[in-house]
């Protein structure tokens, strides 16, 4: 995806057993569309600022959605059953999808785990990449991609940094 296409739609089944879609789900300022897994050490390590950034964001008309499209096969960590026990224990803050066919994943052209897909209101993306500039250590982020592209939405601009690579795991296709 480039900056500016459409978010291309979704139905995908959610940790709760219903079917979820974007149209669904997104927020009236803007939507973080992030893939992401629940083995992976790099969305261990973002896990609490994803969190932490939808419980801020949410409010203000920025929905959060993740979606794992991970082969549980060769990962059984990040089987649905899995998916659903993760979300439970961390009190996920926004819907978790599987993508079981992975072909959300492949309409995004998403590789890694976490990667941020971040939309305005009209669902044209404006940021595309990671959510900092440390996945290891929080205390030491002095760059903060996906919170200044939040920020950036809610005023009403372009985003400063509209692409940053994507840092984490790639994702496991079938």
């Amino acid at each position: 995806m480039r900056i500016g296409d459409e978010a291309p739609a979704f139905s995908l089944k959610g940790v709760d057993g219903k079917v979820h879609s974007l149209e669904e789900l997104k927020g009236e300022k803007g939507t973080a569309v992030i893939f992401s897994c629940n083995h992976c050490p790099y969305v261990k390590a973002y896990e609490d600022r994803m969190i932490e950034l939808a419980k801020e964001y949410q409010p203000k008309g920025i929905a959060f959605v993740l979606i794992n499209a991970n082969d549980p096969v060769k990962y059984p960590d990040d089987s649905f059953e899995n998916m659903q026990k993760r979300a439970q224990e961390k009190g996920y803050p926004f819907p978790y999808l599987w993508d079981e066919t992975q072909e959300v994943a492949k309409a995004y052209g998403a590789e890694r785990t976490p990667e941020v897909f971040l939309f305005d209101g009209e669902l044209k993306l404006r940021y595309h990449g990671t959510i900092d500039d440390n996945w290891e250590d929080p205390a030491k982020v002095t760059k903060r991609y996906l919170k200044d592209a939040l920020e950036a939405l809610l005023a009403g601009r372009e985003p400063e940094v509209k692409e940053t690579q994507p840092v984490g795991c790639t994702i496991k296709w079938k």
